[in-house]
């Protein structure tokens, strides 16, 4: 009911009771029935008001809702996805690697001698344990890409050098034969691709002979570079 429509509806019944009581005093009575109608319009604006905030409110509460169930999916995506990294990661990528030389503490003169196989005692790293300092013996723990590098040093006295031996095959090497100078150092490196269990090691020259002592002048290093993929 609008205020116009009260007011006729007042005046009708203020006729009503004119008509029956003469005496009666009509304007007080209007003016608080008028005041009352008034009041219960303003209140209804007021609850129409309320009612379309309370809309606008759970639309952006249901806006808001959906956004964190949205950032929620996201993250359980993310969280997944991580997962699945660290169990690849952990997969293909095992850590193997080694640096090594020959002598522990002290002077060492290696050859000539019937064992020509070069035991490097002094071991910088070790990660994966693939690298025996009790036989000399590196054994790769898993298939993949290995790089592997040496340095020999010697006088001039014999000839200083180091084979790498791939299981039972000659590799690569290092020479330096005698001569007039006092000392001689030489260096090589290779790639290879080596299979679970193939072992890998350095030997001496024929009547060879290499030294080393607290500055590591006979070194050997390898690591992995990426694993075999299946």
């Amino acid at each position: 009911m609008d205020l116009n429509t009260a007011v006729l509806l007042l005046a009708f019944g203020l006729g009503s009771v004119r008509s029956q009581r003469g005496d009666f005093t009509m304007p007080d009575w209007f003016q608080n029935k008028l005041d009352l109608i008034l009041k219960l319009e303003e209140r209804m604006k007021n609850v129409d008001t309320c009612c379309k905030n309370l809309e606008h409110l759970e639309i952006r509460l249901n806006a808001t809702l959906s956004e964190m169930t949205r950032q929620k999916d996201d993250m359980d995506k993310l969280k997944e996805e991580n997962e699945e990294l660290k169990k690849k990661v952990g997969q293909v990528s095992p850590q193997v690697a080694f640096s090594v030389s020959l002598a522990d503490s002290g002077e060492l003169y290696k050859g000539p001698c019937a064992d020509k196989t070069l035991v490097f005692k002094r071991v910088f790293s070790n990660i994966g344990n693939g690298y025996n300092p009790n036989t000399g013996m590196f054994t790769a723990p898993v298939g993949g890409a290995y790089f592997f590098t040496f340095n020999t040093f010697g006088y001039n006295s014999h000839t200083a050098g180091a084979i790498l031996i791939k299981n039972n095959d000659i590799q690569i090497s290092t020479y330096e034969g005698v001569s007039a100078d006092g000392a001689d150092s030489s260096t090589n490196s290779v790639l290879l691709t080596l299979a679970p269990g193939d072992t890998l090691h350095l030997q001496l020259w024929d009547n060879g002979q290499v030294f080393d002592n607290g500055n590591a002048h006979t070194t050997f290093t390898g690591f992995l570079l990426h694993p075999t993929t299946k």
